[in-house]
């Protein structure tokens, strides 16, 4: 690809940072950086015409975990990790509130739920967990109780099947689109570059610096070179501890007299609705087939698509007639540990990656903390 001096000199000019990615991390850890130093130039390379893993690709849920979520989490990782993980998104979901007004982000706070099988394993976990939860929950948001039995409620959504609920009523929802959109545009305002339709061939180094090569040609050089791509991570980074993780979702044409309203969860966040307007959002079912989910591929199947308009049928639109206006899957980042992958790699590289399916709570907190570790370098 030939450039001109012009562009050389100004949107392909050397950097002090340049990262890759800019989905909800890569959009935060420019801010870190450009907050703390204002004079840093900063590159963000996109390589889509828009962030196409995760962050424009979820469901649009601000949350920080549902109960048998958590209970499930403190079992396999550790309670104090799992504190831990819980405080981090709820601090992040703070941090966005504090930097966006709702109109710019799409927030409606609706309250949060989750549904839960009469006499199940899962429910009898509550009933004996609920108050411990409520007790951790209260040092970190200060709110006593955050989980409260709302069982009477299925009726007013119109729920079936379904034989408890718990509200939350600090979960809420967001327009997902709407908040990159606000991310990026801040950014900018702060002077860093956004180009998108750069996607990264290799990274190589030189000297002190870092060159990075597009698939197009470019090559572009900077002193420290962040790495934000999430579940993609193993292309440029082989070996590198992320598991990508496909997650399914459809949305519903408007229905009329829909009563649902809130965020919900069920069967420990595997699945997950909400209304959006007078549409029925539905996602997951990924522990139905985690090895074909196992996959960075963004196609939908016939085998989760299906099972997501059997289960929409089942417990939630009660017999209303409706059709299926969109499908999409978006990208998730796993890893064994749960807590994001925030470090120092070699070559004046790091990355800031492996959201574990929580990008929108938690990539403003690792974010903080990815930037802290460049600017202690630079």
């Amino acid at each position: 690809m030939q450039i001109s001096i012009w562009e050389k000199e100004s949107f392909y000019a050397d950097k002090d940072v340049i990262i890759i990615g800019a989905g909800f991390s890569g959009l935060w850890s420019a801010y870190e950086l450009l907050r703390n130093n204002k004079t840093l130039k900063v590159a963000i390379l996109e390589r889509g015409t828009i962030p196409t893993g995760a962050s424009t690709r979820n469901a649009g849920f601000s949350c920080f975990g549902s109960p048998t979520e958590l209970i499930a989490d403190a079992a396999e990782i550790g309670e104090e990790t799992m504190w831990e993980l819980v405080n981090m998104r709820y601090q992040g979901l703070l941090k966005i509130r504090s930097h966006f007004t709702e109109e710019a982000l799409g927030y409606d706070p609706c309250g949060g739920y989750e549904c839960l099988d009469k006499d199940s394993t899962e429910a009898r976990a509550c009933l004996d967990k609920l108050d411990w939860l409520n007790e951790g929950l209260h040092l970190i948001t200060g709110q006593k109780p955050v989980f409260s039995w709302a069982d009477d409620k299925l009726v007013k959504f119109g729920l079936t099947g379904f034989g408890h609920l718990i509200e939350n009523p600090l979960e809420a929802a967001l327009h997902s689109g709407l908040y990159v959109e606000a991310l990026a545009r801040l950014v900018q305002t702060m002077g860093a570059a956004l180009l998108y339709g750069c996607e990264v061939e290799k990274t190589v180094p030189y000297a002190n610096n870092v060159v990075v090569y597009t698939k197009s040609g470019l090559a572009l050089k900077a002193r420290k070179l962040l790495y934000c791509t999430n579940a993609f991570s193993p292309e440029l980074l082989p070996g590198i501890e992320v598991t990508p993780a496909r997650g399914q979702v459809l949305v519903t044409a408007p229905i009329p007299g829909l009563q649902l309203r809130g965020t919900f969860h069920y069967d420990e966040g595997f699945y997950y609705f909400r209304n959006l307007g007078n549409r029925i959002l539905l996602g997951g079912a990924r522990n139905l087939a985690f090895e074909e989910e196992t996959t960075a591929e963004t196609e939908t199947t016939d085998l989760i698509q299906r099972h997501l308009e059997a289960f929409l049928a089942r417990h939630i639109t009660g017999g209303l007639t409706y059709d299926i206006d969109y499908r999409w899957a978006g990208i998730m980042g796993m890893g064994a540990g749960k807590l994001p992958l925030v470090k120092r790699l070699e070559n004046n590289s790091y990355c800031s990656i492996r959201m574990g399916g929580m990008g929108v709570a938690i990539a403003p907190i690792a974010a903080e903390r990815v930037a802290r570790l460049i600017l202690e370098d630079l």
